[in-house]
């Protein structure tokens, strides 16, 4: 416990800091007036250091089950990640199916947290998160549906080892023998629902604008408080590494002549760029409303997601057949 609070205390303000900086970059701040790494490093501390404030009527067994079930399956999913060929902590035939097992029991964490504290406004908020990600994760469930049918495989590494094999593989094109090019309208699908799933900035509703509160996070304080928004960075690390193993080929690089560099590098490198883009995104659209939010999963993303899985399986009983 005491490593996962110091642990804590380091990453979750430099996350913080490093969002607010890239925010003030984006925003064409001079960096004189948003000095990120000085403002929040106090904030950090300041949630490790202060004690829990107890509210009255809270159930208070399951108003701290609520943080550490959003926390953990963000963590305990990297067990099938890997980091390079048979690379990774658990090398499971069935990764695939593990790691959706395992993300799945994050929503009731949140409707835990806001049940158990006794408040109106973290109630609301906390259906309002959940109905989001139940949206989303059914997007994101057909989009591993697809991945798992042009591989043939739910184990991550076979997963990223079928991207080598190819066309542009073969002559040296790494890049263009990637699951995102032929699948590229369920990558776009994966990651939108990734931001949504991760309630980040422009599906971030569950800060209701008319209520001035966090949601289901509103009547929790110090750690359990800070525990929350540092799911929500290792969410984000999450999607953007499992982005790269499906469909950006995982530790291979993008052209033959750079297979020099060590994979874990180029994994890494990918996942920052898709995790900048996160940031990215933040500071670019405004907040949508919450009907649109809605509109967005069960009738854009789903739909598209059905038909291109279709598709898919007709492409793969065709003579022009590209994962033989």
């Amino acid at each position: 416990m005491k490593r996962l609070l110091l642990l804590s205390s380091l990453i979750l303000p430099l996350a913080l800091a490093a969002a607010d900086k890239n925010d003030g970059w984006i925003s064409l701040f001079d960096g004189k007036s948003l000095d990120g790494w000085k403002a929040n490093d106090p904030q950090g501390t300041f949630k490790v250091e202060n004690g829990e404030i107890v509210v009255n009527g809270q159930r208070s067994h399951l108003f701290y089950v609520g943080p550490v079930m959003t926390i953990t399956p963000a963590l305990l999913a990297w067990v099938v990640v890997p980091f390079g060929p048979e690379v990774a902590l658990a090398n499971v035939n069935a990764g695939l199916l593990l790691l959706m097992a395992i993300t799945s029991i994050e929503v009731y964490g949140i409707i835990i947290a806001g049940w158990s504290s006794n408040s109106k406004y973290a109630f609301l908020g906390a259906l309002r998160a959940s109905a989001q990600m139940v949206s989303y994760e059914i997007a994101m469930g057909f989009a591993f549906v697809v991945v798992l049918m042009v591989t043939g495989s739910m184990n991550m590494t076979d997963i990223v080892m079928s991207q080598a094999r190819g066309i542009g593989a073969s002559n040296g094109l790494n890049f263009l023998s990637w699951n995102w090019l032929p699948l590229l309208p369920i990558f776009v699908v994966y990651y939108v629902a990734g931001l949504a799933e991760t309630n980040r900035a422009p599906f971030d509703v569950v800060e209701g604008e008319s209520e001035i509160v966090a949601g289901h996070m509103i009547e929790y304080s110090g750690m359990s408080f800070g525990t929350f928004f540092l799911a929500e960075y290792a969410n984000m690390w999450l999607v953007s590494i499992l982005a790269t193993t499906l469909f950006l080929g995982g530790w291979l690089p993008p052209f033959d002549f750079l297979s020099f560099i060590p994979g874990w590098i180029w994994l890494g490198l990918k996942t920052f760029v898709l995790c900048t883009l996160f940031l990215w995104v933040r500071a670019t659209f405004p907040r949508f409303r919450y009907d649109q939010i809605m509109r967005l999963g069960w009738k854009i993303f789903i739909p598209v997601t059905l038909v291109w899985l279709v598709v898919v399986g007709a492409w793969m009983q065709t003579p022009f057949n590209i994962w033989k």
